[in-house]
């Protein structure tokens, strides 16, 4: 009877033995971090030895730089502009198997599941730098959550599997915003002689501007000592912006400011708004400090813990942030 059972198992191990083709009953990458091929993020994968988890979005609509949860649905039978596919390979894995222009002849995909329905979930949250000493903050980054959920697998020669939740994990970019607070001058500008109540400073890159600023603050009166002018940040009046360019698209001049809508070029790379004031807590407010020269009114502006909004992103101004001085002759 011991003969006839060491036969059984010695056959069984026969039939065990690895032909160097992977198989694969479940996915499995739960230590592995995704990595995208490009800056446009529209090809992610994750990488084993011998094993690939792919993830192609588009460029708009799928990793979205504002805080929030994204939803989009994986076409029925896996064709379209949303697609997450798994393979197993014949050899070990380097990058360029996923990302190159041309794929190299080896190793070769051994099997493949691909994803023909379910959902991609993605959860945008805000990397902020430390706060600064003078009390300014900035946008560092986005990371990025990203979890399917009843997403099926078609597999060739198998069932399908359907996984009601599954990890892809978190992917993480790096910005800098805003780049550059400094200006080329400490004087501020307005445009004088028209209708927009515009007062503004700028550099080449960036421009911080209070658009349909209230006459009130600007007043051609000497304030006394330690008691300026102030004001709210608000949404129609005293609306405040910072905005930067777009790299190779030009610069920002005194002829950009003053149009009744702002030029087209340069293309604008970031544009962001001022948060509404709170006067209970002392929050977005503007003041405005005048004294008077001979026959000239000097108005030096500051911007008080004012928080620029991009959608749910925010980053804080420094804490007393001067727009300049502005010099007025009646």
């Amino acid at each position: 009877m011991k003969k006839y059972l060491s036969l059984i198992l010695f056959a069984f191990l026969l039939n065990g033995c690895d032909d160097g083709d992977l198989t694969v009953q479940e996915i499995n990458f739960d230590n592995v971090t995704p990595v995208s091929c490009s800056e446009d993020n529209t090809l992610m994968y994750k990488l084993k030895s011998r094993e690939a988890f792919l993830l192609q979005m588009p460029k708009t609509g799928g990793l979205v730089n504002d805080p929030g949860t994204y939803v989009y649905d994986i076409p029925t039978g896996g064709n379209g502009t949303y697609r997450a596919i798994y393979r197993a390979y014949d050899g070990a894995l380097v990058a360029d198997n996923i990302c190159g222009l041309i794929p190299p002849s080896t190793p070769k995909v051994v099997e493949e599941w691909i994803a023909t329905s379910g959902k991609i979930n993605i959860t945008t949250t805000q990397k902020t730098s430390e706060r600064a000493d003078d009390g300014s903050t900035k946008l560092i980054g986005y990371n990025y959550s990203i979890n399917f959920t009843n997403i099926t697998f078609a597999i060739s020669n198998s069932k399908p599997q359907t996984y009601p939740t599954y990890p892809f994990g978190t992917f993480s970019s790096t910005v800098s915003v805003p780049a550059s607070l400094s200006f080329d001058s400490e004087n501020a500008s307005t445009c004088s002689g028209t209708n927009l109540n515009r007062v503004y400073n700028y550099s080449a890159a960036f421009f911080v501007m209070i658009d349909n600023i209230d006459p009130d603050l600007l007043k051609n009166e000497v304030t006394p000592p330690s008691q300026p002018r102030t004001q709210l940040v608000g949404s129609t009046k005293n609306k405040v912006y910072y905005k930067s360019v777009q790299k190779e698209t030009g610069s920002f001049s005194k002829d950009y400011f003053c149009n009744a809508s702002f030029p087209t070029s340069p293309s604008i790379a970031e544009d962001w708004i001022g948060q509404n004031g709170d006067d209970t807590k002392k929050t977005g407010m503007i003041e405005v400090t005048t004294t008077l020269v001979g026959d000239t009114y000097y108005h030096s502006i500051i911007l008080k813990r004012v928080t620029m909004l991009k959608g749910n992103s925010t980053f804080d101004l420094p804490t007393d942030f001067s727009l300049g001085r502005l010099e007025v002759k009646p």
